[in-house]
C-alpha cells in the first residue's frame, strides 16, 4: 500500500496560496485537513456599553455585512468605530 501524498501544495508566497485557493474548493481537501481547538482571550474585557439609534435599513445593511464578514452585527460596528478612531488620531 503507498502512502496518499498531499494534494495541497506548498505555497511559496501568500499570494500564490490565495490564488490557489480562489479556483479550488477547501472540501475537495477535507481529508487533508487537520481539526484544530482554538481559545481567544481578550486583552480587555468590554466593560462599558452604548446605545445607538440607527435606522431600520441601516441596521439591516450592517447586518448583512456583517453576516458576509462571518461576524456579529455588534462587533462589526466596534469594529467600524476603532478603525475611525484610529484614523482621527485616537487609541
Amino acid at each position: 500500500m503507498t502512502k496518499k501524498t498531499t494534494r495541497i501544495p506548498v505555497f511559496q508566497t501568500i499570494k500564490e496560496e490565495a490564488e490557489f485557493w480562489d479556483t479550488h474548493d477547501f472540501t475537495d481537501f477535507l481529508d487533508e485537513l487537520t481539526p484544530v481547538t482554538a481559545k481567544v482571550t481578550l486583552s480587555q474585557p468590554k466593560e462599558e456599553t452604548i446605545t445607538l439609534r440607527i435606522q431600520a435599513t441601516l441596521k439591516k445593511q450592517l447586518a448583512s455585512i456583517a453576516a458576509e464578514m462571518g461576524v456579529n452585527t455588534s462587533t462589526l460596528a466596534r469594529m467600524w468605530i476603532i478603525e475611525k478612531i484610529r484614523q482621527v488620531g485616537g487609541v
